[in-house]
This record gives structure tokens, C-alpha cells and sequence, in this order.
């Protein structure tokens, strides 16, 4: 007579980065990329989608990591926070220009009085509103016309 045994759950420890009580939120677009954006102070690691930023945007180049760091340098908080970032929609690039923008508005939302100006200056606060243009009946695309005959 066999009891029935149960067997102890063997659960996996996932590896979560620790989020701290206190961030900041921002939300950053571009096209049709959406980034969502959570800033608090640490040693400037960035996580995109649970990887490491680098290696993330390795196709881009090293252009990269210039545009991470643009909205830290601008206000001289270069390597001063830590950022945990979900990004969805659009291509790499968009999602990268998506990224700074919620970047520069979490910054904006820790430090308004002494940081809006500066980041406002380099343009970082601005939503980049260029959009594919929508094709439109009747045309070969959004703007190329069909060809009429002559005679």
C-alpha cells in the first residue's frame, strides 16, 4: 500500500533586478516605438527588456551609447542612475530614440526646476511626432501617383 508522497516544489529563483521603493516612471515615444522608463540613483546600469543596454542596441554601433548617455550628460548626472526599461513597437532605432525621450521626461519629473531648461534646450523633452504616412486609396502609396498614358 503506497501512500501517496508529495513531492516538494522545486522552485526556480529567477534572477530580478532589484527595483528599489522609490523610482521615477516616465513613458517615451517615437513612431511607433513606446518605452516605458523607471529611473532611481545608482551607478548608471541600464536594462532594456532584461538586457543589458549594450548589448541590446549592439547593431546600432557605438552611436549607442552616446545617444543613451545624452540626457545624463546634459544635465551632468552622467553614471549617477539606474534605469530599467520595457520598449515595445517600431524598429531599433525608433526604440532607442523612444528610450532617451522617456529618459529625459524621468529626469525632467526628479529635478523640474533644475533640469527642465537644459533638457529642453537640447531638444530631449520634445516628442519626435515624424510618422510613417498612411497609404491612401486610390495611389500606388502614400504620395506616388499611378502613371496616365499620353494619347
Amino acid at each position: 500500500m503506497a501512500k501517496n508522497k508529495k513531492t516538494p516544489k522545486i522552485e526556480k529563483e529567477e534572477e530580478k533586478q532589484s527595483m528599489p521603493e522609490e523610482y521615477i516612471e516616465a513613458t517615451g515615444r517615437r513612431k511607433t516605438s513606446t518605452a516605458r522608463v523607471r529611473l532611481w540613483n545608482g551607478k548608471g546600469n541600464i536594462v532594456v527588456n532584461g538586457i543589458p543596454a549594450l548589448d541590446y542596441f549592439k547593431s546600432v554601433g557605438l552611436n549607442a551609447q552616446h545617444v543613451l548617455d545624452k540626457p545624463f550628460t546634459s544635465v551632468g548626472r552622467r553614471n549617477k542612475f539606474d534605469a530599467s526599461i520595457k520598449v515595445q513597437g517600431g524598429g531599433i532605432r525608433s526604440q532607442l530614440g523612444a528610450i532617451v525621450h522617456g529618459v529625459a521626461r524621468g529626469l525632467d519629473k526628479y529635478d523640474p526646476e533644475g533640469f527642465h531648461k537644459t533638457l529642453k534646450k537640447h531638444g530631449l523633452l520634445t516628442r519626435d511626432s515624424r510618422m510613417k504616412e498612411r497609404r491612401k486609396y486610390g495611389l500606388m502609396g502614400a504620395r506616388k501617383k499611378k502613371s496616365s498614358p499620353k494619347r
